[in-house]
């Protein structure tokens, strides 16, 4: 299987984490408690020294009270008109799977496209998801299979679907190579962040047993 590239992630996630425990007024030694880890693995983190594991960023998510994807969103002003170069895009990992925003989360409107990497076997978790407004996926590489509520659909290269991303779906690569694919989500309603149901389910999937950094 052909791998793909994970390099210049853009996302820093051990300054989200500061920035985050910071806002709660939780000290390194505080969120450890509360969390189960050491102090020593957070200031590792913080300082960009360890990459954590899925798992790990669950502990926190939990102690701190948060959705996982907060590790993973930036503030940023929203524009009228954005232009983004390929080097710039954000990019966010998850177990089998690349995200990477095609600069719908600098856009002030109700539209945010995103691509999809996925090795083989990558899938959006257990469960389905749904959100507001409408969902269009192109796959560019690869098979991706889409289960919309009870239909089934296997997108090959050019091949295009668009349904009411408020039916249950849900997504995989089932090929032995690598799949790329653009989405793009519209219509939703406002404060709604749609592409993170994609990422955080895609988190998911981490191997059983995985342990965190102590």
């Amino acid at each position: 299987m052909e791998p793909f590239d994970k390099d210049a992630l853009s996302v820093d996630v051990g300054i989200r984490l500061r920035d985050l425990r910071e806002e709660r007024n939780l000290s390194m030694r505080a969120l450890a408690r509360m969390s189960g880890l050491s102090a020593n693995a957070l200031s590792m983190i913080e300082r960009s020294k360890s990459s954590p594991s899925v798992s790990t960023l669950y502990k926190l998510a939990d102690a701190m009270e948060v959705p996982i994807t907060a590790f993973f969103r930036t503030e940023t002003p929203q524009k009228e008109v954005v232009f983004l170069k390929g080097n710039e895009r954000t990019r966010v990992p998850f177990h089998r799977g690349l995200w990477e925003g095609l600069g719908g989360e600098y856009f002030s409107g109700r539209v945010e496209p995103f691509m999809l990497t996925l090795e083989s076997g990558a899938n959006s978790g257990r469960f389905p998801m749904a959100h507001t407004g409408h969902e269009f996926v192109l796959c560019l590489r690869g098979k991706l299979e889409y289960q919309v509520e009870n239909q089934f659909f296997v997108l090959e290269p050019g091949d295009t679907l668009i349904f009411a991303a408020e039916l249950k779906h849900q997504w995989r690569n089932p090929g032995n190579t690598v799949t790329n694919a653009v989405f793009v989500l519209a219509g939703f309603e406002e404060g709604e962040n749609p592409s993170e149901f994609h990422i955080a389910s895609g988190l998911t999937n981490e191997t059983e047993g995985e342990t965190a950094e102590d």
